[in-house]
């Protein structure tokens, strides 16, 4: 097997160009496989939408692939499907994001496909009703899922729905339906931009080709330097709780936690450690030991800690019986208050590191894993020697940043705590319930 294949990519092994018009460019060979794959991502998303238009940058990522100046919808898929590829365009709150993954014969043909969705999609008004028809039903969908219901509602309590970490990206029914063509037309024209973009192959290619494939695709591409989109930074009163009633249902769902870390702040890795520990490791650690297995409470109880570009969450899921939804609410918050006011054992410290730096290798053997990783480091600015880096950062966590970042974040009277499910009952019904 090739060496370069098998060892972490590594600024000797990654070539990087960042075009005239500001797009980047990066590209790791692995001739093992004759698999090409290609991640990238626009700095444009959800944050460059109104309030009132939520689900705006959803919708024009949907439509790109439905028609475009040289490919209408039916040509697109015979382009992608007659080769067994895939291409996708997806947005997120800070970016569209798409991909390639073709066999490495056709990958340079997929790239113009692909540069011809992105800077000159027609917005054919037919599909436009029909993505909205999709889109709704989706939403419909959503608004029935108490796990769904409960994310929700954690991040429209926390952010409130005029920011857009606390909008559902999909959007609600009321924006959607009333999103119309020009909305489209206009949020590309105005947020379609290469400047800070990142593309990102890893596969059977020659580094120069793909160069010089990207920069006849997409080097012409205009340069529009608006002002970037700013948003304040909230922070409400924490303490709350909350309930959304959805009768018929046979589980509760609930999201419990406060403010995080944005990618950018030197807890991160703290954070990160702290967060296996809690609620990652093994069987989902010690949520899944004391909450789940122990107790008994909770069908699944895990947590997440979430660093966006200006800001992030730290939270725990769980789903349960609607009549346990009291105690493993406070089973929750009692592993947040012992995270933050007892050291973390050597063991369970070293066994979380030892999980979180020997995972990347494993994400690495596949060319969507090394796609995604280079385009994680330059979007974040990391670093191109950034994996070689990663394990160091990791194990630099003492059990005393565990507790300190655990005793921040995680102060059980300021966590927000909501549930989607059945009303509780109040004790003569849970009385005459039980006989």
């Amino acid at each position: 097997m090739n060496s370069h294949a098998t060892a972490l990519p590594a600024p000797e092994t990654i070539v990087r160009v960042t075009l005239p018009n500001g797009l980047t460019v990066l590209v790791r060979e692995n001739h093992t496989s004759p698999v090409a794959v290609l991640q990238g991502a626009l700095r444009a998303g959800a944050i460059q939408e109104r309030p009132a238009q939520a689900g705006l940058a959803a919708f024009v990522a949907g439509m790109l692939t439905r028609g475009s100046a040289h490919y209408d919808y039916d040509a697109f898929n015979a382009a992608v499907e007659n080769v067994g590829a895939s291409l996708t365009v997806a947005a997120d709150i800070h970016s569209i994001d798409f991909g390639i993954t073709s066999l490495a014969e056709d990958f340079f043909d997929l790239i113009g496909v692909l540069a011809d969705l992105l800077r000159r999609p027609t917005f054919p008004a037919e599909h436009i009703e029909r993505l909205r028809q999709i889109k709704l039903i989706g939403i419909q969908e959503r608004e029935q899922d108490t796990a769904s219901v409960a994310a929700r509602r954690f991040h429209e309590t926390l952010f409130g729905r005029d920011h857009p970490y606390g909008r559902a990206i999909d959007g609600y029914q009321e924006t959607v339906s009333a999103l119309q063509r020009h909305d489209l037309v206009d949020f590309h024209a105005r947020c379609f931009t290469p400047h800070g973009a990142v593309l990102a192959i890893a596969g059977d290619v020659d580094a120069q080709r793909v160069v010089e494939t990207i920069a006849a695709s997409f080097g012409d591409w205009s340069t529009r330097t608006g002002d970037p989109p700013t948003f304040n930074r909230v922070r409400n009163p924490g303490g709350v709780r909350t309930h959304a009633p959805m009768p018929g249902k046979v589980q509760s769902d609930i999201v419990i936690g406060a403010y995080g870390v944005r990618r950018a702040d030197p807890d991160f890795y703290a954070v990160r450690v702290a967060n296996c520990i809690l609620g990652q490791f093994g069987m989902m650690g010690r949520l899944g030991e004391r909450v789940r297995e122990a107790q008994g409470l909770a069908y699944y109880s895990y947590s997440a800690a979430v660093a966006e570009q200006e800001d992030g969450v730290w939270f725990a899921s769980a789903g349960v019986n609607p009549d346990d939804v009291e105690a493993a609410v406070d089973s929750i918050l009692a592993e947040f208050a012992r995270l933050g006011s007892e050291a973390v054992a050597a063991a369970e410290l070293a066994d979380s590191q030892a999980y979180l730096t020997g995972v990347v290798p494993l994400t690495l053997e596949t060319n969507e894993g090394v796609a995604s990783a280079l385009l994680n480091m330059e979007w974040y600015g990391l670093g191109l020697d950034y994996l070689q880096r990663y394990p160091s950062l990791i194990n630099g966590v003492t059990a005393a940043d565990v507790q300190r970042v655990a005793a921040r974040y995680l102060q059980p009277a300021a966590c927000v705590v909501v549930t989607a499910g059945p009303e509780p009952m109040d004790a003569e019904e849970d009385a005459a319930h039980r006989r």
